[in-house]
């Protein structure tokens, strides 16, 4: 490597050092769940994971995974149309569309993949995308693969939006991108405005739903249950890797054609090796499980209120909503890390999120609630949050 991009590098990180926005990664030693072991430390309440069912430690889920191994093997080292699919693979993608309410669907290694896939795939440079302007980054790369006319709306601003869909009123065909909720605030997209817009509009809804498939809604399947907008949305991703397990893996599930055109042409899905077995094989066993009982979505629900209202009590700067995502605005990068660090040393496991993630100025916590944590986690959770509050003087 050449001094001077050598220095130009190290550079840059010393900027991001100097701004406070450094990330460092602590190293867990024990599985996930609800306490946790880091380095060379104690056991600790972990606050921050997007386990937000209690099933990456399901003792259940991963039996199957091991049977799925047993049974199917570790890999099938090739893509899905050469020999990378097993009948475990069809049988998931039908029990997804049956968990979703959608026509078909099609599973990716990641979500992230899924979204890189998907707009390259259906929209040409005769077509639009009007994209929420805080969507995940895989939404946002994804459009920028495709060749279509790229427009943003202000986040969840149906005005804006509607503005965005009369000035692409000439574009072919037009598709609507928007998180189900946005990770780093809690909030729930209004779908039912977006498919009302749609609707009138004659566009295109895609919804990434990958912090509410499973437990958002009544019976956990996500925004579009949770809006009353279920068969209204024509393209619905996601991720096994939060709710459904917490390992990996993504789908898209919607109407049928979409579904066959991306088996056909959609560049992750065609040149990524296939899904590993055991989280096929676990995914099928969390769906049986959401299947069959809410307790656990009534059980995140009851924990998510219980630890919002205790923190509006004191007097935390907290996003309103109903959403688990908690997010505890700080404001100040430096402070976020310093406040995360304190609230390890008491035993509590939370991470700093500055930019580029978030805005600058928008630094926080984001907490994260799970149905797996007890009454007494939670309290002590709040009691960690007031110590530190109370210990830097804010």
């Amino acid at each position: 490597m050449k001094e001077e991009f050598k220095q130009h590098l190290n550079t840059q990180l010393a900027g991001i050092r100097s701004a406070g926005t450094y990330k460092r990664e602590r190293v867990i030693v024990t599985p996930q769940g609800t306490t946790i072991r880091v380095a060379d430390g104690k056991p600790v309440l972990n606050l921050c994971a997007n386990n937000y069912l209690g099933l990456a430690q399901h003792p259940a889920v991963a039996a199957a995974a091991k049977e799925a191994i047993d049974r199917w093997g570790y890999g099938l080292a090739s893509v899905r149309f050469i020999c990378g699919t097993q009948d475990i693979h069809k049988q998931l993608e039908a029990k997804l569309t049956e968990f979703l309410g959608t026509e078909d669907t099609i599973l990716y290694s990641s979500c992230f993949d899924a979204n890189g896939g998907l707009f390259e795939t259906l929209l040409g440079p005769e077509d639009a995308v009007i994209s929420d302007e805080l969507n995940h980054a895989s939404i946002i790369d994804g459009i920028r693969l495709c060749k279509a006319q790229r427009y943003r709306y202000a986040n969840n601003n149906l005005a804006d939006l509607e503005a965005k869909l009369k000035e692409t009123d000439g574009a072919r065909f037009r598709l609507i991108a928007t998180d189900g909720v946005f990770s780093m605030d809690g909030t729930v997209a209004n779908l039912a405005g977006i498919c009302d817009l749609a609707d009138k509009c004659k566009a295109l809804v895609m919804v990434d739903d990958s912090h509410a498939v499973g437990f958002m809604g009544r019976r956990g399947r996500g925004t579009p249950e949770h809006c009353n907008v279920t068969g209204r949305v024509d393209v619905l991703t996601g991720t096994m890797g939060k709710a459904l397990g917490g390992a990996s893996g993504g789908y898209v599930s919607g109407r049928k054609e979409i579904v066959e055109l991306l088996r056909q042409r959609s560049r992750p899905y065609l040149f990524s090796n296939t899904l590993a077995p055991a989280i096929a094989g676990a995914t099928l066993k969390v769906l049986e499980l959401l299947a069959a009982s809410t307790d656990l979505r009534d059980k995140l629900e009851a924990n998510t209120k219980f630890f919002r209202d205790g923190m509006t009590k004191l007097r935390f700067n907290i996003l309103p909503g109903t959403h688990p995502i908690v997010p505890v605005m700080l404001g100040d990068a430096k402070l976020a890390s310093k406040f995360a660090d304190a609230m390890l040393d008491r035993g509590v496991y939370v991470i700093g999120f500055s930019y580029p993630v978030v805005p600058p100025g928008k630094a926080r916590i984001r907490t994260q609630i799970s149905a797996a944590h007890s009454p007494a986690d939670l309290e002590q959770a709040l009691s960690a949050f007031k110590a530190v509050k109370q210990g830097l003087g804010l």
